[in-house]
């Protein structure tokens, strides 16, 4: 950590995304100055192919605030829980992707509202998904109610704030591999009760490099990921 009293980090998992990284930086990081964030971001750069490494560290030179994580491709979901484990002494984490498909728009809504909720994360409104997606998305959200109860829509939504001490035991036990930790904490959240709150938020097509899990892999992640949400819901039975 760069300093302390950080208020807000931010993860960001990173895989070739040399052309948009730099501009999601500092697009992220001009709103949380405007809003007098005392925050950090955590970069973790995925084992990417390209330059991107090259400019998260760029951006980490540039500002003060930014901290980048290297490591050997893991996947978006390991990366994303080391992100989560490695911050819990933030009173808020919050994560986003790095591909520039949610904006920051509308966080100073979000973040007004955090002390009345655990977590608040996106419905993504506008997302144009393939048969496939649509239909993984869809089984997602219906095993996580079956299993976990109703509380969230968009279950795996990559935009997501929460309170830090309401998910640090869940966090602590999630499997290092976990393929989609975020649905998961999202089912967690609704067999906690805790207090969830989902905001619409524009959501904007990819416009640089491609989805990195497609085709035969997403069926392999998505039944990979649909065991560990039963074998994690079989384990909360006996906490």
């Amino acid at each position: 950590m760069k300093s302390s009293k950080i208020e807000l980090s931010v993860v960001i998992p990173v895989y070739n995304e040399e052309d948009i990284i730099s501009m999601v930086i500092d697009n992220w990081i001009e709103k949380l100055n405007q809003l007098n964030i005392n925050h950090e971001f955590h970069l973790y750069n995925d084992g990417s192919r390209d330059n991107s490494l090259e400019r998260l560290l760029e951006s980490e030179k540039k500002h003060s605030n930014v901290v980048v994580h290297d490591k050997p491709n893991g996947g978006h979901g390991p990366t994303i829980l080391q992100g989560y484990l490695e911050n819990v002494e933030s009173p808020w984490i919050f994560h986003v992707d790095s591909d520039n498909e949610m904006k920051p728009d509308n966080f100073e809504m979000i973040w007004n509202a955090r002390n009345d909720f655990d977590l608040i994360l996106a419905f993504r409104k506008g997302r144009i998904q393939s048969l496939s997606r649509s239909f993984i998305s869809t089984i997602s959200r219906i095993l996580i109610w079956l299993l976990y109860g109703k509380g969230v829509w968009d279950v795996n939504s990559p935009y997501r704030l929460m309170k830090s001490s309401a998910f640090c035991n869940c966090f602590s036990e999630l499997p290092p591999d976990t393929f989609a930790p975020n649905l998961i904490l999202s089912g967690y959240a609704a067999y906690k009760k805790l207090r969830i709150s989902e905001v619409e938020i524009q959501f904007h097509g990819r416009k640089t490099g491609k989805v990195s899990i497609q085709n035969w892999n997403l069926l392999k992640g998505a039944v990979l990921s649909a065991k560990q949400t039963i074998l994690f819901r079989l384990k909360l039975r006996n906490v």
